[in-house]
């Protein structure tokens, strides 16, 4: 901060900015919803259900670069406008693809809110720690990252309460239906996800123009530093075999991360038959409560045990889980499952942090080959579906028990490399 944005009431921009933290949470966990619904108005294999994860996710891959040259040319405040935007611009896509009842038009505005959540996530975290005194940034950023996980909880509210209609038809009596009552279910099945996202695009445009008429402090405005790093350094560290570990154990992680919210209710269709997805919608919700709640637990212990050699435990706690679910399909299995996210919780970060420690001046490149890893989540949730369509649900689970072999080893593999160095 330099001396022309003291004079700037920085709260109002502060919480302005944390609430975007909010907003990208309530958006990717609506895509979970989402599934089940499109599911059933598409009548889709889980292959083709999985692909809305693979829309998102690509939109992400593509476009964190573009939102991070952009920043660099009109600054971090520019870069969360536009992201709203298009935030904005997708919800309201929803509206004519619910009309037209097309897949494929559902995709694309997927595709285009996740290209707007790409430019929110490059810029937020950074302007966090830009906007205000150096010495409390960590604990800015922490307490922003905290709103995170109230927003994946309302996206399974809305998406339970506005978009889940509870109606659901099996093949017999979709049989039964004339083809007057076929079209209207469909139809109406599809509407219900015009209000939800119209609403919600209204609410991110608005956001929009108050971010955009709110004065910030000039280190918002001015172009952003280049924190993307040169070619060289991303030659360097794609020979770099450690690092590139770190990158494969995140690209899992999303995966695994996503597969397993994406198909919770899913699981619990086949392993609980006639469980509604209501009520699947609440241990999907209760995943995510146990999911903060493991942060905050992780938090704590790492103040005494390594973060690596912690994070191979939970990676191993999650293998067990995972195998339970395969092998006993069930409720028990369905809460084996649904456990997963509480030791998922302490991955993306700690893996982040380990991926790009001791990186030195190659660190900013680092962290950007990190966060494409995400493209994951685009990657193993459609091959969870194929798995699925091919065998069955429960026996697609062994796709996210890979993912987390392959964390347990990356962990194993630093945690031993720690000790050595000490």
């Amino acid at each position: 901060m330099n001396n022309n944005d003291k004079s700037v009431n920085l709260l109002l921009p502060l919480i302005l900015i944390i609430s975007l933290f909010f907003l990208w949470g309530m958006a990717n966990n609506l895509n979970d919803i989402l599934i089940t619904q499109f599911k059933k108005v598409f009548t889709l294999s889980d292959f083709k259900a999985g692909l809305v994860q693979s829309a998102f996710y690509t939109g992400y891959f593509v476009f964190s670069i573009p939102a991070a040259l952009w920043m660099k040319r009109f600054g971090y405040k520019a870069a969360v406008v536009f992201g709203l935007l298009l935030y904005a611009a997708g919800a309201f896509l929803f509206y004519p693809a619910a009309a037209q009842r097309e897949y494929v038009l559902f995709l694309g505005a997927l595709f285009v809110i996740a290209s707007g959540l790409a430019f929110l996530e490059t810029s937020a975290n950074p302007l966090i720690v830009a906007m205000g005194d150096p010495a409390t940034a960590e604990r800015r950023l922490n307490f922003a990252q905290s709103f995170n996980p109230f927003g994946c909880i309302a996206g399974i509210l809305i998406g339970r309460e506005f978009i889940l209609s509870g109606n659901e038809p099996t093949t017999e009596e979709l049989a039964a239906m004339s083809a007057e009552q076929l079209e209207q279910f469909y139809q109406f099945e599809s509407h219900a996800v015009q209000g939800p996202y119209l609403v919600i695009g209204l609410v991110v445009l608005a956001w929009a123009m108050v971010v955009l008429l709110v004065k910030f402090p000039r280190i918002a405005t001015q172009p952003a530093i280049d924190e993307t790093g040169s070619w060289a350094d991303y030659k360097t560290l794609l020979r770099n075999g450690e690092f590139m570990f770190g990158v494969a154990a995140q690209f899992f992680y999303v995966g695994a991360q996503v597969c397993i919210w994406s198909f919770l209710i899913r699981y619990g269709q086949e392993a609980v038959p006639g469980t509604g997805e209501k009520t699947l919608a609440n241990y999907l919700m209760g995943s995510l409560v146990v999911f903060m709640v493991g942060r905050f637990v992780a938090t704590a212990l790492m103040g005494r045990f390594r973060a690596a050699w912690l994070m191979w435990l939970y990676a191993l706690a999650n293998i067990a889980l995972c195998t339970y679910a395969m092998l006993v399909p069930g409720h028990t299995g369905l809460l084996a499952l649904a456990a997963t996210s509480f030791f998922m919780s302490l991955m993306f970060p700690t893996i982040f942090a380990l991926s790009i420690k001791n990186l030195g001046a190659l660190a900013k490149a680092g962290s950007s080959l990190v966060i494409m890893a995400i493209i994951g989540g685009a990657v193993l949730t459609a091959v969870m579906g194929l798995v699925s369509d091919l065998t069955s649900i429960h026996s697609a689970v062994g796709v996210p028990l890979v993912c987390f072999a392959v964390i347990a080893l990356y962990a194993r593999s630093r945690d031993k490399a720690e000790v050595v160095a000490k």
